[in-house]
This record gives C-alpha cells, structure tokens and sequence, in this order.
C-alpha cells in the first residue's frame, strides 16, 4: 500500500499521498472490509477514523489518509470517539522513537538541531532515527522541521505580525533564508502572501477535449492551473479552493496560444510544451515537476525512480505527493508515473484519464 504522510497535518506538501482511488471509495461505501488497511482524517475536525465510520462523509479535499492510527496522530489528529479506530490496532515498528522526535522538534523548531542531538534525545542511533522517521513520515527530521518553521512563519503573517518579527520568530535567522526555502511558495513572497493574494488576478477559461472539460487558468505572469473533469461548475470550483483570496473571473478565449498547444499536445498534434508558469511549490516540488517535464512522451517512470533520478531515493512517497499536487496537468506531466509493478496508481483527474493518456502518447 503506497502512502505518504506529513509531519503537521497544517504543513501541506507533506500530506498523504492515495495512489489507489480505492482508498476514497471505501470510505464512501463505509467499507468494513477495510477497515485495519488504513485510516482516513479530516483536516476541518482534526479527527480520524476507520473506513466504515458511520458519521457523515467528509468533502474529498479536506481528507487525508494514514497506514494506521499511530500515524494518524503523529500528524497531529484524535481518534473518532464513534468508530473507535485505534481498538486493536498494533503500533507501527518505530512509531515511539518517531513520536517521541517530532514532539522535540516542535518544541524546538526555532532553534538549530542536528539529528546526533535529537538521536541522543530519544535514545537511538542518528542512521536509525533518520532512516525510521523518512520510513514512517516520508521526509527527513530536517525537512519536518522545515515544514513546522513555514507553518509558524505562514500563521504569524497571517496574524499580521511584523515581517521580521515573524522570520526570527519562526527560527530562520535572517530574511535570506526565508527567500532561500520559500515557506510560502515559489511564486508568492511573504507580503503577498500576508495579503492573502488579495490582488492576484486569475483569469480561467474552459473547452472541450477529447477527455472531457480542460480549464486553463492563468495570471499575467502564467499557468497556474490546468484541470480536467466533466463539469464545468466543478471545474471553476476547484479554482476558486486553490486560490481563495485571489480575483477570478472567467473569460471566453483566454490564453488562446496556450490553450491550442495543450490541445494539440492532449490530441498528439502538438510538441513537448514550454509553457510559463505562476505556481507555488516547494523547492522539492519543483525539483520533482521539472523532472517530469524531462520524461519523453510515451515513456513513464516509477514513483521509485523518479525519487532516484532527483538524488533522493528514499523519498518515494513525497514524489507521489508530489505528482499528486500538481496543478498544472499535462503541461507538467504527472500521468507518466506510475506504480513499480507497472500498475497506473491514482490520478487526480480520474484513472482512466491517465490511461487514455498513457495509450494516446504511445500511438
């Protein structure tokens, strides 16, 4: 089972990673069959729950999914008081040591930690805590730390703290860190984010394709998000909840240059696409999508070897998380990833999207 998790459920580009749309639809049909698989959580409630809860069913965006419930709670929800998911639950191997690192980290995260420090503080050796905590959480000690300084430096701005009060608050040391690690995005600079984006303006557009609805949206400075779906409610819907503080007005024959090349690419007409891009990423994000930019049409990779190829080969679930983050699809082409196995895996826009997708670049 492929799954990837955060460290705070808050930090974003750490959450669980579904790459089986399975998960979603045991939780839809309240399956008891799978409960003991895994557990899903809701970020709005904070809680977690098995499959087969009877209380009422979450809105997709705000679920995340877990291995089991010690996970669950390490990323910072409760057990359900009503289905009762931890009841004869085993503990995950390591899952003290890991728990017992990160609450240090986030009594600490402000201040310098080297992992022979948080090992010692937690009783194990640093090579086994590093290679527990990316097995169990997905990322690195470090990079769960990175995660919580963005978390804190993103609330103090949008508590209207002072911009340098909340990079020293946050433990980054001077403001050429913070542009270095981007805690607010590539794309986005911390007063604009302490704005709320209110003065982005997004214009989006929607026509038909031979896998149904394609969105196109995009700022004067360029992409940010390409979707694809049957309805075009759900479509500007979707745009609204990524960007909730920004202006988006919707206008026929927007962006007509980038629209015909994604056409003509999604219809085997066109090239590989150079698009410009106004999205915002972690630097690990990035360095993901640019890889995936690179993989030849008709060929695909493995969550595995992507991680490889980006000199991270122990982070194969962020790569999914990764993929499955992506907002600009097709011009970032996230449908060439797949399972080890061979399998499709999940994809945001619907498997069999992917499939036809796979099947139209290897004519």
């Amino acid at each position: 089972m492929m799954m990837n998790m955060i460290g705070p459920a808050e930090a974003g580009h750490y959450r669980m990673n579904v790459t089986d749309d399975s998960f979603w639809q045991a939780v839809l049909a309240r399956d008891a069959a799978s409960d003991g698989r895994f557990v899903y959580a809701v970020r709005s409630t904070r809680i977690y729950c098995r499959p087969s809860c009877p209380s009422r069913r979450p809105k997709r965006e705000s679920v995340s999914f877990f291995a089991g419930p010690d996970l669950a709670e390490v990323a910072g929800f409760r057990e359900c008081r009503r289905c009762r998911p931890r009841a004869g639950a085993p503990p995950a191997p390591g899952i003290e040591h890991v728990r017992k690192a990160a609450r240090f980290i986030a009594s600490h995260a402000d201040e310098p930690i080297t992992l022979s420090a948080l090992a010692a503080h937690v009783g194990t050796s640093p090579f086994h805590l590093q290679r527990t905590f990316a097995r169990l959480l997905g990322i690195s000690p470090r990079a769960y730390q990175d995660a919580l300084r963005a978390q804190r430096f993103r609330r103090d701005l949008r508590d209207g703290k002072p911009l340098i009060g909340a990079i020293y608050d946050a433990g980054y040391g001077s403001s050429s860190r913070v542009y270095e690690q981007h805690p607010t995005g590539r794309g986005m600079t911390p007063a604009e984010y302490r704005r709320g984006a209110k003065d982005t303006s997004i214009t989006f557009t929607i026509v038909n394709s031979s896998l149904g609805r394609l969105l196109v949206a995009g700022t004067s400075k360029g992409l940010c998000s390409v979707k694809l779906g049957d309805h075009d409610e759900a479509l500007e819907q979707d745009l609204r909840a990524e960007y909730p503080s920004a202006a988006i007005e919707r206008e026929r024959g927007a962006f007509t240059d980038w629209v015909r090349q994604i056409v003509a690419h999604l219809e085997g007409r066109g090239a590989e696409m150079d698009l410009p891009l106004d999205i915002k990423a972690t630097a690990f994000q990035w360095k993901v999508w640019r890889y995936l930019q690179s993989i030849p049409s008709g060929e695909t990779r493995a969550y595995s070897d992507v991680a490889k190829a980006i000199g991270a080969p122990s982070a194969t679930r962020a790569v999914a998380r990764a993929c499955a983050t992506n907002h600009v699809c097709l011009v970032i082409p996230c449908h060439r990833v797949v399972q080890k196995g061979g399998g499709l895996g999940g994809y945001r826009w619907g498997v069999d999207r992917k499939r036809r997708l796979l099947q139209k670049e290897k004519q």
